[in-house]
């Protein structure tokens, strides 16, 4: 029985709109499509070109990306895009044809040092997934193959699956140079041999474990919580400023919340970020002073806690 719900996503592009799954629609593999003839492999791609507007289509994971011509407005149509591709998807139709998928391509995977001398980042030429994803221990990864399996290795402590790599943190029973190929030939032979990174109850909050509500699933993470004009402007640095800097060196940062009485913001650390001995210092210099300068005093402190 088909169980499909669509959530409609606004992106940084207004011509953009990502029509996003509770399912995933294609694993390992991104498409995009600039007309209906190159859609061949996608019957749903070929559909939602009949529609005049419809300029590009992109499929990845569990969710659509559409660009429009500028003819309409998306709060004008949007909603009949969703409809359409919810049917489409309730009635069980193809997302790609599987006689047109791409041949195989080989997976390559490279190892990664960290400032967290305990954490190692692995990776991949191919995307892995949307959003960020922290797993504590094998319980809290039941809803990923990948994680789950990785926790069968003695010195795996904790592991982070964000966009196309995964940063392992290790115990301190051993050091990186003797399991770093071990556990980058893993990941590497589980990727290429098509295995689910992640399963589709993860894209789900409710239907994840209770244990890992540090994962943040974006863009599906449903924040329930108003923020203030001032939480607006932090959250918009940490994003634009701090969080690529961040992941580069595979971890990721999250707001956690801001006190107007002391003025201080506490920020959740996660993947190689996480109880790194130089997260304070990059905290006091970097997101610190870049906080006080862009807003002007309003912040006076930045406390980390690790998520």
């Amino acid at each position: 029985m088909s169980h499909f719900n669509i959530e409609i996503s606004q992106t940084s592009n207004q011509n953009i709109v990502k029509f996003i799954a509770n399912s995933f629609l294609t694993r390992a593999t991104s498409y995009e499509f600039k007309n209906i003839d190159e859609a061949k492999s996608s019957p749903l791609a070929q559909q939602l070109f009949y529609l005049p507007f419809v300029k590009t289509v992109y499929i990845s994971q569990n969710f659509i990306a559409i660009e429009k011509y500028s003819i309409v407005e998306w709060e004008d149509v949007q909603q009949e895009v969703a409809d359409s591709i919810l049917e489409y998807l309730n009635a069980e139709k193809p997302v790609i044809l599987e006689t047109a998928a791409p041949k195989k391509i080989p997976v390559s995977v490279y190892a990664e040092s960290t400032p967290n001398p305990s954490v190692m980042k692995f990776v991949a030429n191919k995307p892995l997934a949307t959003g960020t994803f922290e797993f504590k221990n094998i319980d809290d990864a039941i809803h990923s193959p990948l994680a789950k399996a990785l926790f069968n290795f003695p010195f795996v402590k904790e592991v982070f699956i964000s966009a196309n790599y995964v940063s392992v943190m290790k115990y301190n029973v051993t050091e990186w140079q003797e399991i770093s190929m071990e556990t980058r030939e893993f990941i590497r032979k589980f990727i290429e041999d098509g295995k689910p990174v992640l399963n589709d109850e993860i894209l789900n909050n409710t239907n994840v474990s209770a244990n890992s509500s540090s994962s943040e699933v974006s863009p599906l993470e449903k924040n329930e919580k108003v923020h203030s004009d001032i939480e607006k402007e932090i959250i918009s640095i940490l994003d634009e400023y701090v969080k690529p800097a961040v992941a580069s060196d595979g971890g990721h940062i999250l707001f956690d919340s801001f006190n107007e009485e002391t003025k201080t913001v506490k920020v959740i650390l996660q993947g190689a970020c996480s109880g790194c001995p130089s997260s304070t210092i990059t905290l006091k210099n970097g997101i610190e002073t870049m906080l006080k300068e862009m807003l002007n005093g309003q912040v006076n402190s930045v406390v980390a806690i690790n998520g």
